[in-house]
């Protein structure tokens, strides 16, 4: 009896999709990590208890060596408990009028859909409930969700977010979809995931059908490393492209993973030759438990000055912080611009060099 339910376990198992089959054998637990990662086992223990820790098969396969970049973003470090930094620095909760929609901007709402992801990142902004037992989703806040939305016809453009809204069933997702494309006055739904990135796999033929009957779709995606572009991360992001879904990349400046001119150099334009749009490059927010990613304002700037002029426009994304407090982001510049003055505008161009440009009369 005992070797047919274990025949009709590896049937069922058979038929769950790759991507379900990679999650099942995620680490969740201290003891499940390689001997590299043993020595740290009671701080990796210590710290997953409070911020949980999911690292599945395809993303841990990046590691080269412990503390690499992959490593850092992926496997929890007892550094996250040793800041007193706040939970929700950009003040998400004072601004969701009911649960999971985040209304900062004038014609614009966060929809937080999902609580779960297929890797937990350590600098996560949402550790504060993404991945806890303490803030599952239920059905009835994201019908509050819709009907928010609905209700409020100066919104015109929706970011689903999480967690990752990917890590939803295809009908799930689907059922959301059909229920937001059903307001006349939303015009535009963005799903932001790192799904492309961290489980590529989950991008199937069914969830590219899906997504493109709900068009205009964007999809902001999340690259932060150039060895995070493999052959099954191309293959995704193709996949979403062909489905006539513009694709953007978020990066967040992390220190120890991409805070140097050349790695953000090849990211970026890595990511275009997969028609993938660099986005927006982040500085880290001040959230608990992520002080030792932060970097100096002036690592970006210095990235920025190293991409513009020295590659294609296309691949230079925007540089801003995500002020605290309900600010929103503001894109911070290196100083092109000198001064304006009797009608002459003094610039300085990516090699540093001056020029004048005159103003009309």
């Amino acid at each position: 009896m005992h070797e047919k339910f274990k025949k009709l376990e590896t049937i069922q198992a058979k038929k769950l999709p790759e991507w379900k089959r990679i999650l099942e054998k995620s680490v969740v637990n201290a003891k499940d990590l390689p001997k590299v990662c043993q020595s740290d086992a009671d701080d990796i223990k210590k710290v997953s208890e409070l911020y949980p820790m999911c690292i599945n098969p395809y993303y841990f396969s990046l590691i080269k060596a412990k503390d690499d970049p992959i490593y850092k973003q992926c496997v929890p470090s007892i550094q996250e408990v040793q800041d007193n930094l706040p939970e929700d620095p950009l003040s998400e909760e004072t601004t969701s009028p009911v649960p999971c929609i985040v209304h900062r901007y004038p014609d614009r709402v966060l929809f937080t859909i999902s609580n779960k992801c297929a890797m937990y990142c350590r600098f996560c902004t949402r550790k504060r409930k993404v991945g806890t037992e303490r803030r599952i989703i239920t059905k009835d806040e994201i019908i509050q969700g819709v009907l928010y939305i609905a209700s409020h016809p100066e919104v015109r453009d929706v970011i689903l977010s999480g967690g990752d809204p990917l890590m939803l069933e295809d009908g799930e997702l689907e059922d959301i979809l059909k229920k937001l494309r059903q307001i006349r006055h939303l015009e535009i739904i963005r799903i932001g995931t790192r799904i492309p990135c961290v489980l590529p796999q989950r991008v199937t033929k069914e969830l590219c059908d899906i997504l493109k009957k709900y068009h205009p779709v964007y999809i902001n995606t999340h690259f932060n490393h150039p060895r995070e572009i493999t052959e099954e991360s191309r293959r995704a992001c193709n996949m979403l492209a062909d489905a006539g879904i513009p694709l953007g990349n978020q990066s967040v400046l992390l220190k120890g993973v991409n805070d140097s001119p050349s790695k953000m150099k090849k990211l970026v334009q890595k990511l275009l030759s997969m028609r993938v749009k660099p986005y927006y490059i982040y500085m880290a927010d001040m959230v608990r438990g992520t002080n030792h990613f932060r970097t100096k304002l002036e690592t970006g700037l210095k990235i920025i000055k190293a991409i513009r002029g020295w590659t294609s426009g296309m691949a230079v994304p925007h540089f801003v912080i995500d002020a605290p407090n309900g600010g929103g982001k503001i894109p911070i510049l290196p100083g092109y611009l000198v001064k304006c003055e009797d009608g002459k505008v003094f610039l300085k161009n990516y090699q540093d060099n001056d020029y004048v440009y005159t103003e009309p009369n």
